[in-house]
């Protein structure tokens, strides 16, 4: 059973001019893995945990931190532990399901949340 989907995008150049002038939102908004990662990959990273925040209906006191994605065999995995783990708990989420891309400038990402 599907519980929830969520789609964002982000414009890369104006995402790498906002990590540019604002000291500390790049540790703000992604775990240490993520940080060294280039623009676009950041990019289409932020577009999937705005995703996450979407199908859980963006909880208040959600922590950047407790969600992240990592790469197994099968390519990009949505990984929650804390606040946003308590929150897809709640609303039955098992399993997530992740696609991103980046081209043209712009960064997606799709997130389906299956119960």
């Amino acid at each position: 059973m599907i519980i929830g989907i969520g789609v964002d995008v982000v414009d890369v150049e104006r995402f790498g001019r906002q990590l540019e002038r604002t000291p500390g939102l790049r540790e703000r908004l992604f775990v240490p893995a993520e940080r060294g990662l280039n623009t676009n990959s950041l990019a289409a990273r932020f577009a999937a945990k705005e995703a996450v925040a979407k199908v859980l209906g963006a909880p208040a006191g959600m922590n950047w931190q407790d969600c992240w994605i990592g790469l197994d065999e099968s390519g990009p995995t949505v990984q929650v532990k804390g606040t946003v783990a308590a929150v897809a708990q709640s609303k039955g989420v098992k399993r997530w399901h992740l696609s991103m891309s980046h081209d043209g400038g712009i960064s997606t990402a799709m997130v389906v949340a299956e119960g």
